[in-house]
């Protein structure tokens, strides 16, 4: 619709539900004037979104999966963030960003087996503001995906309007998982990331 409607010629979408975004990828897998880049639980239903599913055709190159093993957390979202998506978007240059708002990702919600925190969350839409007010005049559009812990879910769109609004404060009743973890796999599983979409040195 935005394509369409607006005359725009690259948008791109950021996806950090916890389940892939499988139909959002396959819309748009040809399509060189979208970038599309999630971040999703894996192995986890739908069962796609491994890192070399990356575009066909013209759009070879404009799908960037990052797959997150379960009990990752807010460190390694922020890494891909910033190591992946920041980079590929900065060389896309999108005119307009949309994002998938899932808060599924969330330590509480017991559907999946990731370790975000809501100030987690509160730091990606941070980084994507950023991006928007960098890259396409703020242009920042935010729709409302997965989310099965109430509170989580409120406290986690009440993140997302604090930031939008200049809040410096982010409320986060849950506070972080408690297990203390040490990350297993990640340094190699971002490296691999980045060496298929060429952001090496990022």
């Amino acid at each position: 619709f935005a394509l369409s409607k607006f005359s725009l010629n690259r948008v791109l979408i950021a996806d950090f539900d916890v389940h892939h975004g499988n139909g959002t990828q396959d819309a748009f897998y040809a399509d060189p004037r979208v970038l599309y880049c999630s971040t999703h639980q894996y192995p986890f239903y739908p069962g796609t979104g491994w890192m070399d599913e990356t575009g066909t055709g013209e759009g070879e190159g404009t799908t960037v999966n990052f797959p997150m093993a379960a009990d990752w957390g807010d460190e390694e979202y922020l890494r891909a963030f910033n190591e992946v998506l920041v980079p590929a978007a900065q060389r896309f240059r999108p005119q307009l960003i949309l994002v998938s708002a899932g808060f599924d990702a969330h330590w509480a919600d017991q559907l999946a087996m990731m370790r975000v925190s809501v100030k987690g969350f509160a730091q990606m839409v941070m980084i994507l503001k950023e991006l928007a007010a960098e890259l396409c005049q703020g242009r920042l559009v935010f729709t409302l995906e997965g989310g099965y812990n109430l509170q989580v879910v409120a406290s986690s769109i009440k993140a997302v309007f604090d930031v939008l609004l200049g809040n410096s404060e982010i409320d986060d009743p849950l506070g972080k998982a408690s297990m203390a973890r040490k990350p297993e796999g990640f340094d190699e599983h971002i490296e691999a990331i980045k060496r298929i979409h060429h952001l090496e040195g990022y």
